[in-house]
């Protein structure tokens, strides 16, 4: 469900490997954003770590939420938040941010206690919403991105604890998050296989890795030049660039790429048959449940999913 967007947002533009991505400003007080070092990686060698320990201090435990249901009154909860991006964004990805994270809770095993302590790497997090919402159930996260400027969207402020780096070539050790999250960002990147590849080993045996993005062939895939994205992308982005003097932030082919929902299904496929992840689900994220099936129909899906959802467990390496 992204947004034409204020500038920005965390489900926005360009993540597309951090190679031409501004030097990380200087750090505000108590927070930083290290450069990471997204050279590739020799084979078998880990990247440096980023700062996925343990802060000392514990965060505080929040009152337990009401059980996720994904429902049509839930559908129509986010269709309206949604429409209040421009005028109120913190309500928008607030919303959106909290709805998230009580459905991630639902595939762990104790449900949302499952989150307290956890190390959660937080893929392409921008001002980080999606990370103070997993800080308030307890979770320890780490908001990666490869631009610096989205990082400080919200007021100038970085998220608590925040690293500049690429989602093609995440600056975190193999193996050293409970869980790998990213939310519509998969799309911003030219290689998507790849950065799902980088979620998974980035994941410990057994850790989770939830994963969300816009379909290409549904209504919002072209995101602020949608509907216009059915004619071609690039036609989309000439007419939007046309009408209004500028290139669109989401620019196809630069900053957004066509992804389908076949395409990362191949993807959970391969996963499977290697033995490297086991697919716990493969689901529309905003619809309702009695509308999960849809994934299973070619070409309908591509129409009616939006954003399709791949929540993996990592298996261990003898599988």
């Amino acid at each position: 469900m992204t947004a034409p967007g204020r500038p920005g947002g965390p489900e926005r533009a360009a993540r597309t490997g951090g190679r031409d991505r501004p030097a990380a400003p200087g750090a505000s007080p108590g927070r930083s954003v290290p450069q990471a070092d997204t050279a590739p990686r020799a084979s078998g060698v880990d990247p440096p770590a980023a700062p996925l320990g343990r802060p000392t201090a514990e965060a505080p435990r929040p009152p337990a939420p009401e059980p996720f249901h994904a429902t049509a009154a839930r559908s129509v909860r986010l269709f309206q938040a949604f429409r209040q991006e421009q005028t109120d964004p913190d309500h928008f990805y607030g919303t959106l941010a909290r709805d998230t994270v009580a459905q991630l809770a639902r595939y762990l095993p104790d449900g949302r206690a499952g989150l307290a302590g956890a190390r959660v790497l937080d893929v392409g997090g921008g001002p980080g919403y999606f990370s103070d919402e997993l800080r308030a159930a307890g979770a320890h996260p780490v908001c990666v991105d490869a631009d610096a400027g989205e990082l400080r969207l919200r007021d100038g402020r970085l998220p608590q604890t925040a690293v500049l780096g690429s989602a093609l070539d995440l600056p975190v050790r193999t193996g050293a998050a409970d869980v790998c999250f990213s939310s519509n960002v998969l799309e911003h990147v030219p290689d998507p296989e790849r950065m799902a590849d980088e979620m998974l080993r980035t994941t410990r045996p057994g850790g989770l890795v939830f994963l969300s993005y816009t379909v290409w062939l549904s209504p919002w895939g072209g995101h602020e030049t949608s509907p216009w994205h059915y004619l071609g992308g690039r036609r989309a982005a000439e007419r939007y660039a046309r009408r209004t003097g500028h290139r669109p932030k989401n620019d196809f082919g630069r900053t957004m790429f066509a992804v389908s929902a076949a395409r990362m299904l191949r993807w959970t496929s391969r996963t499977r048959r290697t033995g490297s992840a086991e697919v716990l689900d493969v689901r529309p994220r905003y619809l309702p449940d009695a509308l999960a099936p849809v994934v299973r129909v070619p070409l309908v899906r591509e129409l009616v999913t939006w954003n399709l959802l791949l929540v993996l467990r990592k298996r261990a390496a003898d599988g």
